[in-house]
């Protein structure tokens, strides 16, 4: 598995701890996250970082985010979503409107396999929809 990819479970993770419990800090629930899996293998360092900038960046953007979920989710309120679909979605749009250096592709591709991991039999096909139309609103290629 890609660190990256591995990067963006942990974040994901990450996020729903603290939405869980929200006396968790962001810091506490990504090392949290990392401590509990050991299956790929030591800490990539690149990939900490990676993981930290999309749980810090998605906490800091939290409304502009939910917003655009909102206003592309057709007749879903973020708070009736399921949590993974959820912070999958923030994780996926944080990427599009805030990494530039991120593919379309890369982002909705790496978005679906969330869905299909940690989601529901539906979620990948809800995220996919959804992160295309952002997308497509934000003139990401």
């Amino acid at each position: 598995m890609g660190q990256r990819r591995v990067a963006r479970e942990r974040a994901l993770q990450a996020l729903y701890q603290v939405e869980s419990a929200p006396a968790l800090s962001a810091k506490e629930a990504l090392e949290s996250a990392w401590s509990a899996s050991s299956e790929e293998g030591p800490k990539d360092e690149q990939a900490q970082a990676f993981a930290v900038m999309l749980v810090e960046g998605v906490r800091r953007e939290l409304a502009v985010l939910d917003a655009l979920i909102e206003e592309h989710s057709h007749n879903w309120r973020v708070d009736r979503m399921s949590r993974i679909d959820r912070n999958v979605l923030r994780l996926g749009v944080y990427e599009l409107k805030f990494a530039a250096d991120i593919p379309r592709k890369v982002t909705l591709n790496e978005a679906v396999e969330l869905g299909k991991r940690f989601g529901t039999e539906e979620s990948s096909a809800f995220v996919n929809g959804l992160l295309d139309r952002v997308a497509q609103t934000l003139g990401k290629q």
